[in-house]
């Protein structure tokens, strides 16, 4: 953010295929030039599509499916903003799921699937307090705001041992640890 509390804007790309499905894009942009500080531009691209290509494979989704997904890299101001303006909490959160249109578990998305909106110290202060690499729970994020966009849930007990079984299934394709056992709640 500027001094006058404008968004700047660090990097961006044009969209990138993720692997294996040359139709499903990414749209990444980083607005926080700590993210920038922690992890190179590609960096972040590569992580992004990787943990969204293991979803994509673990949901069988299909090759060609053709969507996009834009990855906002953003601030805990940012965020917290955006969480008051379309949650009525005023305060910051990890990541935000914005689907541009409400699916059910299963449905496939249309050309855009949505934003996802992370916050940087949010995201680096969680990682610290739970002993992860700030990268593994990055992608457990991606792989959590990715899974809202395609019309998953955890408002039940039900729904959330589905996302979270799902959750740990493509984190452990991708060699992250369970995020949910050992006590890392």
């Amino acid at each position: 953010m500027s001094a006058e509390g404008d968004v700047c804007l660090v990097g961006s790309d044009l969209p990138v295929s993720l692997p294996g499905y040359p139709d499903l894009t990414l749209a990444i942009a980083v607005e926080c030039e700590a993210w920038e500080a922690a992890f190179p531009h590609e960096a972040l691209t590569a992580l992004a599509a990787k943990a969204l290509a293991a979803a994509a494979n673990h949901l069988d989704l299909p090759a060609s499916l053709t969507s996009e997904i834009a990855v906002t890299f953003a601030d805990d101001r940012t965020v917290q903003e955006a969480n008051r303006d379309w949650r009525d909490k005023d305060k910051p959160t990890n990541i935000l799921s914005f689907p541009m249109s409400q699916l059910e578990t299963g449905d496939l998305p249309g050309p855009l699937a949505g934003d996802l909106l992370i916050a940087f110290e949010t995201v680096a202060r969680e990682a610290e307090a739970e002993a992860k690499t700030t990268g593994d729970h990055l992608s457990h994020l991606i792989v959590h705001g990715f899974l809202h966009l395609l019309g998953y849930d955890h408002l039940s007990n039900a729904d959330a041992e589905t996302m979270e079984a799902h959750e740990v299934a493509i984190l452990a394709a991708l060699g992250i640890a369970d995020p949910y056992g050992d006590g890392n709640q």
